[in-house]
């Protein structure tokens, strides 16, 4: 009970700020509708408005979950007006750049941990990479990669690797580096080789930091898949609804969009998190 209070404690603290704001940005709208009917409002009917407006500024968040059950379980899964059929879209370019990004950090981390010349001179540019707004870079990539005939599911999971190779990369290279100079000491004592270093000291010694860094990664990865759909006109996809919403002023479909990525994301989390506690459980620690 003590663990679950404060999160209760906060979440309500959100829904309660959520449901404020909501009349502070829709209140407005309401007034101006009332004085062109000629009535006037009292707070119980501006609250009423506020959170009733089919396009608000800001959507409460019973307008979400209604506009979040209509589009899922309300509609056929066959549908592509159901909102998991563009999470799957979403999630497929996720995926899809998660692995590419998880492969391409580790393999930087070993070179530049290995060699001295990829450390001074990659490691700049890997960190110089971040600097650059994905929104600025996405659409280029998308128009490049259109230009030599690649399209579709590619374009989106390469901005996807983009973002999430990043965090893979600094923390492989902590882990890989996290051995002791003692325990290397005694891997030359036993003539070792550098492959069977690796494998042996320097791999089991990284996972503690190689998890958390999947974590970040894919979170990276999924902003990088919806950025991805965003330049290009996509049809299908979470980045795709929330554009739409847009160009028709419906926030709330934008607003449960958002609410589908951040469930997707909470998912994606949780699932490396299981496997954390798997290979913790099989190097012999008590996750």
């Amino acid at each position: 009970m003590r663990a679950v209070l404060p999160v209760v404690t906060v979440v309500a603290a959100i829904f309660a700020l959520w449901y404020a704001g909501a009349v502070w940005l829709n209140a407005p709208w309401a007034r101006d509708q009332a004085a062109r009917a000629g009535v006037e409002l009292t707070l119980p009917e501006l609250v009423s408005a506020t959170w009733s407006q089919e396009r608000p500024r800001l959507p409460a968040p019973h307008q979400v979950a209604e506009e979040f059950w209509k589009s899922t379980a309300g509609t056929r899964l066959s549908s592509k007006r159901n909102l998991l059929y563009h999470a799957w879209v979403t999630l497929a370019a996720t995926l899809t750049g998660f692995a590419l990004g998880t492969g391409l950090g580790i393999l930087l981390a070993v070179g530049i941990v290995h060699d001295r010349t990829m450390n001074a001179s990659v490691m700049p540019w890997v960190i110089a990479s971040q600097t650059i707004p994905i929104l600025a870079i996405a659409p280029m990539i998308i128009v490049v990669l259109n230009s030599v005939g690649v399209t579709g599911l590619l374009p989106k999971a390469i901005i996807s690797m983009y973002l999430s190779f990043f965090p893979v990369v600094v923390g492989m290279v902590k882990g890989f580096r996290s051995p002791d100079a003692m325990l290397l000491d005694q891997m030359r004592t036993w003539s070792a080789s550098r492959s069977q270093t690796f494998r042996k000291l320097r791999w089991p010694a990284s996972l503690p930091y190689l998890f958390p860094s999947l974590k970040v990664a894919v979170a990276a990865s999924l902003v990088g898949a919806i950025i991805g759909e965003l330049p290009t006109g996509a049809v299908a996809g979470l980045g795709a609804r929330m554009l739409s919403g847009s160009y028709y002023g419906q926030t709330v479909q934008i607003w449960s969009a958002l609410v589908m990525a951040a469930i997707l994301a909470a998912a994606l989390v949780a699932v490396i998190g299981l496997a954390e506690r798997a290979a913790g459980r099989a190097m012999g620690g008590r996750a």
